[in-house]
């Protein structure tokens, strides 16, 4: 059965989103997160974007085993240089290299002739070729471009030693039937066309990003480019977790896998969505909140009779689990560690050993635990991690009422410093987030968003509070928990101000 390549630019096209931003050590956790889930290749980066995106391609290509690791670059040397120099110590190294062949992008931006286009073309990916055994070609916007001119830009890339040449559809301009046609096209007017894997990159600005791709791969395309939750610019990109279970629910319209392991899906996707510290839409396919919900009376009949009346797949083929162990203050270590495998978690030794503990001090709090609250704590141990190499919530107080203003009273250690502040505030959480201003020197920065969810049901659910501070141009999200929801609050907001 021949198999589709997942090209997964979740750490580079995803992150390029507004307010989708991660650093070094979140962006190695979803890579390690997505080299679990078995994607073929990783795009970690666009290294000549700058030192900070030069080092965190870097780190991710040392720190992955059996993952190609790529970077991005413009058909320039110094970009592909770049490049190079952030992956080169990867298992399985990649350079990405693209330029734009439409119409509009050469006489806009590029300023190029054709001609001037194919040359930049067969010098670059030669000059890449020459440093690296993979090089990968993207004709930019190759959707509206010329499909003769196209056919020559890809004949030319192939000569030059690409050996995967990625159509993409830049600005989600095309139709299925259109992106099936120019695949087909290319199959047929370019020679060697089969010596080397046929790629598409969509992006989803009329909400057909993955059947544009679906469309490609049922034309003959051998990898698709796709994001954990359609995350990218504008729109955003083909879903990874959409494009994966239409192939593998749909094996009679799709005779090809994907080598994906399908049963992480779910925690990879709420992995991202936690780093980002947003939330899935309820009604996003797959990993939505209602995705296997049925409220419909006609639906729960059906599904009690028999759950392929309304369920094309099933909640554990994406490694959504139903919980059949109860842990609580008496379960011991290898419980703990068996539960969240089966959520799909795979921590170190060091990383269980913290986990615990933080589990035990949860149970103080909450007498039964559930997946929910089990999951939250493994999601948000590179925030406690960050605490400790930083700035440390040691205890608060704060005092409201309708009719006295807010004061908080917070005690943060550093470096083995006790320091305190107290502050007013319009509301508790204002006046402790006041204070922890007080305390912690940072650059000017405002408070541009905040939000705060339950984990899982009941009184003594916790709580987590999610911050987004910006600071110039760059925001930084900050994730706390608690079953206090102002101590949760505090914690998010001293995590993004760590990070500041």
């Amino acid at each position: 059965m021949p198999q589709v390549r997942i090209f997964d630019t979740t750490l580079r096209d995803g992150e390029q989103a507004p307010g989708c931003s991660m650093d070094l050590a979140e962006k190695i956790e979803i890579a390690q997160a997505l080299e679990r889930m078995k994607v073929d290749v990783i795009e970690a980066g666009f290294a000549i974007a700058s030192q900070g995106d030069f080092e965190s391609v870097q780190a991710i290509a040392r720190a992955l085993k059996t993952c190609t690791v790529a970077s991005l670059s413009r058909a320039t040397p110094k970009d592909i240089d770049a490049a190079w120099n952030a992956v080169k110590e990867a298992k399985s190294p990649l350079i990405h290299t693209f330029l734009a062949t439409s119409p509009t992008h050469m006489l806009y931006k590029l300023k190029m002739s054709e001609d001037e286009v194919l040359g930049t073309i067969a010098r670059m990916v030669a000059y890449a070729r020459n440093l690296c055994p993979q090089v990968e070609f993207s004709a930019e916007d190759a959707m509206r471009s010329e499909p003769a001119f196209l056919a020559r830009a890809v004949d030319t890339a192939i000569r030059a030693g690409a050996m995967v040449i990625n159509i993409p559809d830049t600005v989600g301009y095309a139709t299925p039937a259109e992106m099936a046609a120019m695949i087909g096209y290319l199959k047929q007017h370019v020679n060697n066309i089969d010596t080397v894997t046929l790629s598409v990159h969509c992006h989803n600005d009329l909400g057909l990003a993955v059947a544009n791709s679906l469309a490609a791969v049922a034309a003959g395309a051998g990898q698709v480019e796709c994001t954990v939750n359609g995350i990218g610019e504008r729109a955003g990109n083909a879903a990874l977790e959409e494009f994966a279970m239409a192939m593998h629910t749909r094996p009679d319209l799709y005779p090809m896998t994907c080598g994906l392991d399908t049963t992480r899906i779910s925690p990879v996707s709420r992995l991202v969505y936690s780093i980002l510290g947003v939330n899935a839409p309820i009604n996003k396919a797959v990993v939505g909140q209602n995705a296997f919900a049925h409220e419909a009376g006609i639906h729960q009949h059906g599904v009690m009779a028999n759950r392929a009346t309304y369920e094309i797949m099933t909640p554990e083929s994406i490694g959504l689990m139903q919980n059949k162990m109860v842990l609580g203050k008496h379960s011991g270590r290898h419980a703990v560690e068996e539960r969240l495998s089966a959520l799909g978690y795979t921590l170190d030794k060091e990383e269980l050993d913290k986990l615990f503990t933080r589990f035990k001090a949860l149970c103080d709090r909450k007498k039964v635990i559930s997946d929910h609250d089990l999951e939250a704590l493994a999601l948000h141990r590179l925030s406690a991690e960050i605490a400790k190499s930083g700035y440390r919530l040691e205890r608060f107080t704060v005092n409201s009422g309708n009719y006295v203003t807010s004061n908080a009273v917070v005690s943060v250690l550093h470096e083995g410093e006790r320091t305190e502040e107290v502050a007013l505030g319009d509301g508790p959480i204002d006046a402790a987030f006041n204070a922890v201003d007080k305390l912690i020197p940072a650059p000017a920065h405002s408070l541009e968003d905040y939000a705060i969810q339950t984990i899982s049901e009941g009184k003594d659910a916790q709580g987590e509070a999610i911050v987004k501070i910006r600071c110039g141009d760059r925001v930084v999200t900050g994730r706390g928990l608690s079953t206090d929801v102002v101590e949760a609050s505090i914690l998010a907001y001293i995590n993004g101000m760590n990070k500041l």
